[in-house]
């Protein structure tokens, strides 16, 4: 929840100054903004996504924003299921999943968002909680389906904390994501792009993003400053 329309003037114009990273690039904006990062986009490669859908169809849900709106708008992204959704606003694992199912029926591109929280980390149930939160989803939507998305890694406690997961323990949990993808389906799985969420910055996304089944970020603070989020872009 940062930025204002000035701030998002000045980002944008920035950001279309400068050369094209040469990756595939989603701008998530707060819902009051995406039709202006929306209209800043057009011309480049960049896309926009939303940080959040409804689970719901367009009707008596106040407050809420359905798949359509964004649709609508031209958003064809969304962000489901990130770590502050499940620990500030009790999102389960099953409300992921069918957010993630009603974006995709309205023709867009989920990013699904796991990871565990420091405590689980210490209990040793990283993959168990990371297993059960993806396995949520594969019972409303197909690999193939996430293929055309993506798959976030949220350490939640890495996000906003300035820790990042060693990249050994960052891939470690990404194969693990891509095996148990694989399980369902391994051709969807190879194609399915798998991001990194906790901390990354310009000074650790090369390293990070030279693991094997490492994809990409899903860039948080750094990418509140235009420099620093092209420069994340560039180590792609």
């Amino acid at each position: 929840m940062n930025g204002s329309h000035a701030v998002h003037a000045a980002w944008l114009a920035e950001y279309r100054a400068a050369a094209s990273p040469g990756c595939d690039v989603v701008v998530c904006a707060p819902f009051v903004y995406l039709p202006q990062v929306i209209d800043g986009l057009l011309g480049t490669s960049a896309a926009a996504g939303a940080q959040n859908v409804s689970d719901h169809a367009p009707g008596a849900f106040t407050g809420e924003v359905a798949g359509e709106m964004l649709a609508d708008l031209g958003c064809g992204w969304v962000i489901v299921g990130h770590s502050e959704r499940r620990a500030l606003y009790g999102e389960s694992s099953e409300l992921v999943a069918a957010k993630a199912a009603r974006a995709i029926a309205m023709g867009l591109k989920p990013i699904v968002c796991v990871g565990e929280s420091l405590t689980e980390r210490e209990a040793g149930l990283t993959l168990d909680v990371v297993h059960a939160q993806l396995d949520a989803v594969l019972a409303c939507c197909t690999v193939a389906q996430l293929a055309a998305g993506a798959v976030a890694y949220e350490p939640v406690w890495a996000i906003g904390t300035g820790k990042t997961a060693s990249p050994a323990q960052a891939q470690e949990v990404h194969a693990a994501i891509r095996k148990r993808l694989a399980a369902v389906d391994a051709s969807a799985a190879q194609a399915t792009r798998l991001l990194y969420g906790g901390s990354v910055k310009p000074s650790n996304a090369a390293e990070l993003f030279a693991q094997p089944d490492i994809d990409g970020g899903l860039i948080g603070g750094a990418s509140l400053v235009a420099k620093d989020f092209l420069a994340i872009c560039a180590a792609t």
